[in-house]
C-alpha cells in the first residue's frame, strides 16, 4: 500500500474491484475506464496492477509512452530537472529546455521552410491555438475538418470531431463556421474521388474558399479508426490550400515520434504541413503538447495571444529532449516498421483462418497497427470487438479498441518493445480470439 490515504486499508479491499468501487463514488461518471484494472507499477512494456498480475502493454497509454514506461534515459532527465526546479511559467521566466526542444522540433517537423514552435500542455489545447493562429494569419474564419476526425474534448475541438458518441452527446451547441468533408476510407466505400468531390461541393455550398482559415486533417485517423490519408488526397489538400491561401493543419497528436514508422506520419506524403500538432508520445508520459510550424504563419498571434500557465513545463521539455534522444540512438523510428511487419504477418494469418470475422487489416503506418472485425455478412462486429476486448485483459494484454462503429482494434505498442514480448503478446490476443468465438 502506497500511500497514507490508503493505510487502513486491508490486503483483500486491495484489489481492482474495490478501487473501482471507490473510483465510481469518487471521480465523475464521464470519465470512464475501459477496464477495471488499477495500475501499481509500469517498466518499459509491462504493466502491473495493485493484485500483483502482469499485463503486456499494446496501448501505451494511447500511443503516449512509444520509448517505453520511465525509460532510463527518461527518467534520469526528469530526475535531474526535478533538482533544479518543477516550475516557472514559461511566459513570465523561461528556460533552456524549453528552447532547446522547440529549436528540436523545428528541424525535425517536414519541409524546408523556417519553423517556429510554441507549447500547450494538451492535444486539445494545440489544436486549439493551430485555429487562432489560421484565423490570425488569414484574417478569415471557416475551418474544415473530416468525418471520422477526433481532434479533441474542448468545445471548439469537438466541434472539429467527427464522431458523436460518446464524445459530442449532450455537449452542444459547438462553435460555429466549421464544415466537414468526406475522409477518404476505400475499405467502407468513401474513394478518394469521392473525398475530392466532398471538398470541392463545401466551398460551393457552405463556405467560400476566400473565407476558410484552415483545413485540418490527421494524417491517420486515430479514434476514427486508424485509416490512413492516401497520399493522393493529402497531396490534393496540399494543391487546394496552396491554390487558395488556407493553412493546411496536421494533427499528429497520435502519429508522431516514431508512431508509424517516419518520424511523423505527414512524411509519407511528401508535404510540409503549414502547422503540425504534436502531444502524446513526445515526452514518454509526461503532459506536453504544442504546434510547430511555418514561422510567418506561427508569429501572426500578438505577444500574449499564446501560451498557457504550464505551457512547456520544465518536467514535460526535460522529458521531450530525453525521448527525441532515445527514438535517434535506439532506431525506434527503423523499429517501428519492424513491428508492424510482425503485426501484419501474424494478424493475417489469423484473418487466414477467419476471413469472414477479421475483415481489413492496417500496418502500412509502423507500429500504428489496426484489425476490423465483421459479421457473416460483411457488416462492423462490435459485439465480438467488446467482448474480444474484455477477454484480452483477463489474459493479461492491455489493448485499445475505436473506430466509427466501434469494431476496431488499435495497436500501440511500445517501440522499444522486445521481439520476445511482442511474441507472447501477440499470443495472447490470438488465444482470446479463438476462445471468443468457440
Amino acid at each position: 500500500m502506497s500511500s497514507a490515504a490508503n493505510e487502513n486499508m486491508t490486503v483483500s479491499e486491495y484489489t481492482n474491484a474495490a478501487w473501482q468501487t471507490r473510483k465510481n463514488a469518487a471521480m465523475a461518471r464521464g470519465e470512464g475506464n475501459i477496464a477495471q484494472v488499477f495500475v501499481d507499477r509500469a517498466l518499459g512494456s509491462e504493466v502491473w496492477d495493485v493484485e500483483g498480475n502482469r499485463y503486456i502493454d499494446f496501448g501505451t497509454g494511447i500511443a503516449v509512452c512509444n520509448t517505453g514506461h520511465l525509460h532510463p534515459k527518461v527518467h534520469a532527465a526528469v530526475t535531474a530537472q526535478l533538482e533544479r526546479f518543477s516550475h516557472t511559467c514559461v511566459m513570465v521566466t523561461p528556460y533552456d529546455s524549453a528552447v532547446e526542444l522547440a529549436e528540436q522540433l523545428n528541424v525535425l517537423t517536414p519541409g524546408p521552410s523556417p519553423k517556429k514552435t510554441m507549447f500547450v500542455t494538451t492535444g486539445a489545447e494545440a489544436v486549439e491555438n493551430c485555429i487562432k493562429i489560421a484565423r490570425a494569419h488569414t484574417g478569415r474564419r471557416g475551418v474544415i475538418a473530416f468525418d471520422g476526425g477526433y481532434h479533441g474534448r474542448t468545445l471548439m475541438t469537438l466541434g472539429l470531431t467527427g464522431k458523436t458518441a460518446p464524445y459530442k452527446t449532450k455537449f452542444g451547441p459547438f462553435p460555429g463556421d466549421i464544415y466537414r468533408g468526406q475522409f477518404p476510407v476505400p475499405y467502407h466505400g468513401v474513394s478518394v474521388d469521392d473525398a475530392k468531390r466532398s471538398l470541392a461541393m463545401l466551398f460551393k455550398t457552405d463556405v467560400d474558399p476566400s473565407d476558410c482559415a484552415a483545413i485540418i486533417i490527421e494524417p491517420v485517423q486515430g479514434e476514427g479508426g486508424f485509416y490512413p490519408v492516401p497520399d493522393e488526397f493529402m497531396q490534393h489538400l496540399r494543391e487546394v490550400c496552396d491554390a487558395h491561401g488556407i493553412v493546411l493543419v496536421l494533427d499528429e497528436i497520435q502519429t508522431g515520434f516514431g508512431r508509424t514508422g517516419k518520424f511523423f506520419a505527414s512524411e509519407y506524403s511528401g508535404i510540409e504541413p503549414d502547422l503540425m500538432t504534436f502531444a502524446k508520445g513526445v515526452a514518454g508520459g509526461f503532459p506536453l503538447a504544442g504546434v510547430t510550424g511555418k514561422a510567418e504563419i506561427m508569429d501572426a498571434p500578438a505577444p500574449g495571444g499564446l501560451g498557457g500557465t504550464y505551457a512547456g513545463s520544465p518536467i514535460g521539455c526535460a522529458a521531450a529532449l530525453a525521448v527525441i534522444d532515445v527514438i535517434k540512438s535506439e532506431k525506434l523510428v527503423e523499429r517501428s516498421k519492424e513491428i508492424g511487419a510482425i503485426f501484419k504477418k501474424r494478424l493475417t494469418a489469423l484473418q487466414e483462418r477467419h476471413p469472414s470475422l477479421v475483415g481489413d487489416i492496417r500496418a502500412e503506418r509502423g507500429a500504428m497497427v489496426a484489425l476490423e472485425l465483421m459479421n457473416e455478412d460483411g457488416s462492423p462486429n462490435p459485439v465480438l470487438t467488446k467482448t474480444l476486448l474484455e477477454e484480452c485483459y483477463r489474459n493479461g494484454l492491455i489493448v485499445l479498441t475505436c473506430g466509427m462503429y466501434g469494431n476496431v482494434f488499435r495497436f500501440l505498442p511500445a517501440l522499444t518493445m522486445s521481439d520476445e514480448i511482442l511474441t507472447e503478446g501477440l499470443d495472447l490476443f490470438e488465444a482470446s480470439f479463438e476462445k471468443v468465438i468457440q
